[in-house]
């Protein structure tokens, strides 16, 4: 159901605006993409992208929080929680895992929160990216139970990254062998 005030249609246009943002800023980043971009991608004018967003930053922290929310359902929604209740088991790490390679296996995810990192020293970009670190150690925390697992996960995460946006799976080289093997 649309929210008060909206109807169907501007939901379904701002569905797009936030699928054709990520992917802009996926491909050429938050200093190399332009609000006039992501208007056309849509097939909108840039002054109706500015009624619904007052600036570029405030689309992009947006999408942050967009894909964090998309992050976060995933993972409760593939991974078997522990309760909170003592170590994770090596079995919800993997499985936590498997739904993470699994949402960033669409690089533009991966590309857009690693082009979020480096655009952090925008205010508003920088506290959703705070926001969405914080929400992802809390959804960890609950599905894997302590702060040793968070530790891991995020950790394992970094090295899927980068295994998964250097392509490093069909790279036949000894050095991608090290960092695919496990």
């Amino acid at each position: 159901m649309p929210a008060a005030g909206t109807s169907a249609k501007s939901d379904e246009r701002r569905r797009a605006i936030m699928a054709a943002a990520i992917d802009c800023f996926a491909q050429k980043g938050f200093y190399g993409t332009t609000t006039h971009e992501i208007a056309d991608w849509v097939g909108i004018s840039q002054p109706y992208l500015y009624r619904l967003y007052p600036n570029k930053q405030a689309l992009f922290a947006a999408a942050v929080d967009h894909v964090s929310g998309v992050m976060t359902e995933t993972l409760v929604t593939h991974s078997p929680a522990s309760g909170g209740a003592g170590p994770a088991s090596e079995q919800a790490l993997d499985a936590a895992r498997g739904a993470y390679a699994a949402l960033v296996a669409d690089r533009n995810i991966l590309r857009f929160l690693m082009h979020a990192n480096c655009a952090a020293g925008e205010p508003l970009v920088g506290q959703a990216v705070r926001r969405c670190y914080a929400k992802q150690v809390d959804t960890v925390r609950r599905l894997l139970g302590d702060d040793d697992a968070v530790r891991r996960w995020f950790g394992a995460g970094m090295l899927d990254n980068v295994v998964a946006v250097l392509g490093l799976a069909d790279i036949d080289e000894p050095w991608a062998h090290v960092l695919t093997a496990g």
